[in-house]
């Protein structure tokens, strides 16, 4: 074993070698020694991509007690819980007294003195981590190839397989069951298979039935159906007010597999069933979410984490901030390759330039900030007149899906309206917050296809979904369902909502797609529209594009503010109803979307004026629209 690579393989070693230290001299200040230690070395170069991550390499591949990575979201916060941070042993042959860490384990030494006075107890804190939600595949892979951590399996066994990533990894036996099976997924189905039986793509684009049932054992409370991947426990021993539930992390910790807390799970929960319920602590339930199984759920000691502004692999985790000559490169591209991404949407909306001019605008919005209730920056578009023949929908998806890190497809169905859990509710019988599709990391794409909205009844739950899916948009929050009360959770999720006529629900924009190929051809054109290669540097200029633009700072001038408004004073002279205060507020966030499309932070003339012209075309073409369906409301 390299010596270079000790404190990934051995990280306890170099935890124990602190604390023996510390305590033979009878010093303090050996946990920061810790954190810093393992900060420093993973600032090196090559170093994190050299600690194998959890969601690349099956649980069984991976060495207990080793460092491993753990990309993931914060779905749900537990108790704080107590363990024993420093504790005395006795040797029973020689009776010689040795001081042990406890820190980073879940298990104590044998041969523990409880009744030493040397024993220190601690408080440590407990997140329920589950994989990035709605995650896109070319970002899996993207990270996974990118990894250079080697697995070194333990000397029981040997693996003969090379490293393989969880989607790949079928038969691994840290999955449930219920998890390998094909899943009643609410996506779409793949464009490879769109011809396939309608019967199946029903299945797959409707919500199972069985999904608000009570948890299980195996529930691994993905917020998403048909999710994949490991979930974890990750204990955290410093500074954890500073995390916040659906955080988005890279977790570096300890991994803790150990079967004696399956025996120990079990144990307690025989021993609970045969108790009184009062004399318990915890219900049955809450053991089993809170305790369970590690070969399901293994527990990772956090000695390093970093909140994630984005899960986009191609660019640097500190785009605006250490990377100058990333930033500076991109910026200088940001006009050829937006012009090259409009040409591709043109293409993909079927000869529609302005449609494609706002879908770009969409996919770059972003809440930037909070006045009052107030979210700012949010751009949510209603793309009306959408074909529905040939899957189109799906297919639109499935090019966003190849472009942004993290989406959902959202069928609105009535079944999926009426039996999806979309809001997350907690479960006080088991004390934890059950997951809900809506529970997602920020700046995730919501795509809401509302052509498969068909006549029926909305039941009570379905009303409650409908209202919590135009909460998002109007206000960017969910409300959470603490059964007495609601708490309201801010969120920043960028809604695509796709429909034949106008929207149902609300909406910062409407463009009314207008196809430039005759409905004869429709169906032959898009049998030629493909999703694009992964493979294509230019899909990758795009996806850097999207990002980049969706992370940069922006400002308007006096000067321009003040020609703005004298603007807004001229269009509203000669008839004061044809620009309202909601028209003004709409061009200035379109002028802003505009300016950072092509690179620039602040506010110039050119794009002010470009913004009003837009604007006036998508208006037009809307009011034509209504005049054609006969004054739609």
């Amino acid at each position: 074993m390299s010596s270079t690579h000790d404190w990934i393989n051995n990280p306890l070693g170099v935890v124990k070698e602190m604390f023996d230290m510390s305590h033979n001299n009878s010093t303090s200040g050996w946990e920061e020694k810790v954190v810093k230690f393992f900060k420093e070395q993973l600032k090196e170069k090559d170093a994190r991509t050299a600690v194998p991550s959890l969601n690349d390499v099956p649980l069984h591949y991976l060495k207990p007690n080793s460092l491993v990575k753990f990309r993931c979201f914060i779905q749900d916060m537990f108790d704080p819980e107590f363990y024993m941070g420093a504790y005395e042993t006795v040797d029973p042959s020689s009776k010689a007294k040795m001081m042990q860490c406890g820190k980073y384990k879940d298990v104590a030494e044998c041969s523990v003195d409880f009744h030493s006075s040397n024993t220190v107890n601690a408080e440590r804190q407990t997140f329920y981590c589950v994989p990035v939600p709605g995650e896109s595949p070319w970002v899996k892979e993207r990270y996974a190839s990118e990894s250079q951590g080697r697995v070194v399996p333990s000397t029981s066994y040997a693996p003969s397989r090379q490293k393989r990533s969880y989607e790949d990894d079928d038969d691994m036996d840290t999955h449930p069951q219920k998890q390998r099976e094909p899943n009643s997924a609410v996506g779409p189905q793949s464009p490879d298979n769109h011809h396939g039986n309608a019967d199946c793509k029903r299945q797959e684009t409707e919500a199972p039935s069985s999904q608000a049932a009570s948890a299980s054992h195996l529930d691994l409370n993905f917020p998403l159906p048909g999710e994949k991947g490991p979930s974890c426990l990750v204990k955290v021993y410093e500074d954890w007010d500073s995390f916040k539930l659906n955080d988005m992390l890279e977790v570096y910790g300890i991994l803790s597999v150990s079967p004696v807390l399956s025996v120990l799970a079990d144990e307690k929960e025989t021993s609970s069933s045969l108790l009184d319920p009062t004399d318990s602590m915890e219900t049955a339930a809450e053991q089993r979410v809170h305790c369970p199984p590690a070969s399901l759920v293994p527990r990772l000691h956090l000695v390093h984490s970093q909140r994630l502004l984005h899960n986009n692999p191609l660019m640097p985790l500190t785009v605006m901030e250490q990377n100058t000559a990333f930033l500076s490169s991109t910026l200088s591209e940001m006009a050829a390759v937006r012009a090259e991404l409009l040409t591709y949407f043109t293409h993909v909306l079927l000869g529609d330039t302005l449609a494609a001019e706002y879908l770009i605008l969409h996919l770059i919005s972003n809440v930037y900030n909070r006045r009052d209730v107030l979210p700012l920056g949010k751009f949510t578009l209603n793309l009306s007149g959408c074909p529905t023949v040939g899957s189109y929908t799906e297919r639109l998806y499935h090019i966003i899906q190849q472009l942004v890190p993290s989406s959902f497809y959202l069928g609105m169905t009535l079944q999926n309206l009426n039996q999806m859990r979309l809001v997350p509710k907690k479960d006080y019988v088991a004390n934890r917050l059950v997951s809900g599709a809506l529970q997602v990391p920020k700046n995730t794409s919501l795509f809401l296809d509302e052509t498969r909205l068909e006549q029926g009844q909305l039941d009570t739950a379905g009303v409650h979904n409908v209202t919590a899916l135009g909460n998002l948009i109007s206000w960017q929050k969910v409300d959470y369902d603490f059964n007495f009360h609601q708490m309201e959770f801010p969120c920043n999720v960028n809604v695509l909502v796709t429909s034949e006529g106008r929207s149902l629900l609300p909406s910062d924009c409407q463009i009314h797609l207008q196809p430039q190929i005759p409905p004869s051809q429709i169906e032959e054109y898009l049998s030629s529209l493909h999703v694009p290669s992964d493979s294509s540097s230019q899909v990758n200029k795009f996806r850097i594009f999207l990002g980049v633009a969706r992370l940069l700072d922006y400002s308007i001038s006096d000067e321009v503010t003040k020609s703005v408004e004298d603007d807004f004073v001229d269009m509203r002279k000669d008839d004061p109803q044809s620009v309202s205060a909601e028209d003004l507020h709409r061009m200035l966030v379109v002028a802003r979307l505009l300016s950072l499309s092509l690179g620039q932070t602040t506010l110039c003339r050119d794009s002010w004026m470009r913004a009003k012209h837009i604007e006036m075309q998508r208006k037009t073409r809307v009011e034509q629209q209504k005049c054609v369906n006969g004054n739609e409301p």
